[in-house]
């Protein structure tokens, strides 16, 4: 599977480079791709072990777009090196609990060091589809991911599976991409890009429906970085593809944070 073996591949390069800083001694480690970077508060990464930034491959902050509080249990879809799990642990507490659900064996392996590292002590990584979660009914708070949803290829059993795991009154926030207009047909059959997640890119009122469809409520979707045709050129290069269809995106595609919320109590 094309999307597996790019972030296993992903994975094992950063656990081979993870002893050499990238930082300079910054303490701010940005990945070098427009979509990735600057991302986080260099506060937030502090005292992260590097592997988890250098491994961060998200699009947004989904752990402050959540409002986490004390004590919740948290999920967190794709969980990749493990960041969004550490800083989540870090808002809920060690009375809360974070799951991270991923299906590379690479990140889970390379997560589950940093969470060593880092000695959080109130998360664990299951291996896993974000299509058929290994979490029972009605089990957690919050599900959270980063530019994860757009690399399933069924997003409606995403959709589904979060507002089973979620309690009555649970949260939703997602941190992807969405399309603000047709894509070119080349960019949409780019494997490369379909595994960071451009390709993948629901519109906004697709994925709206399919929140809907799955019951849940209060959708909103806040686009927060629309992408140009610079961007473009860049992701392009960073990937290895040609930047000539480079200018047909611009504007096309953006960043958004997508809220949503399962119902107190399923409408008869």
């Amino acid at each position: 599977m094309i999307v597996r073996d790019h972030y296993a591949a992903a994975a094992t390069r950063v656990a081979q480079s993870a002893e050499e800083s990238c930082c300079g001694g910054s303490g701010s480690c940005d990945p070098v791709d427009p979509i990735s970077r600057e991302l986080y508060a260099d506060a937030e990464l502090a005292d992260l072990p590097e592997a988890a930034v250098l491994a961060s491959l998200g699009c947004g902050n989904p752990t402050a777009l959540a409002e986490l509080r004390e004590g919740e249990v948290v999920l967190d879809l794709g969980s990749g090196g493990g960041i969004d799990v550490l800083l989540s642990a870090r808002r809920v507490g060690a009375s809360g609990f974070v799951h991270g659900v991923d299906m590379t064996d690479e990140m889970l392996g390379l997560a589950r060091a940093n969470a060593a590292r880092a000695g959080a002590t109130n998360v664990e990584f299951r291996k896993g589809s974000i299509e058929d979660l290994p979490l029972p009914d009605s089990s957690v708070d919050v599900v959270i991911s980063n530019c994860v949803v757009n690399l399933a290829a069924d997003k409606g059993a995403v959709l589904r599976e979060a507002f089973r795991v979620l309690r009555p009154g649970g949260r939703l926030a997602i941190s992807d991409i969405v399309a603000r207009r047709e894509l070119p047909t080349e960019v949409r059959r780019s494997m490369e890009l379909w595994a960071g997640c451009i390709a993948g890119a629901l519109d906004e009122g697709e994925f709206r429906r399919l929140l809907e469809a799955a019951g849940f409520v209060e959708v909103s979707i806040e686009p927060t970085r629309i992408y140009t045709a610079e961007d473009a050129r860049e992701v392009l290069a960073h990937v290895g593809e040609g930047i000539a269809g480079a200018a047909d995106v611009d504007g096309a595609l953006a960043s958004a944070f997508v809220r949503a919320r399962r119902p107190l109590a399923v409408a008869q």
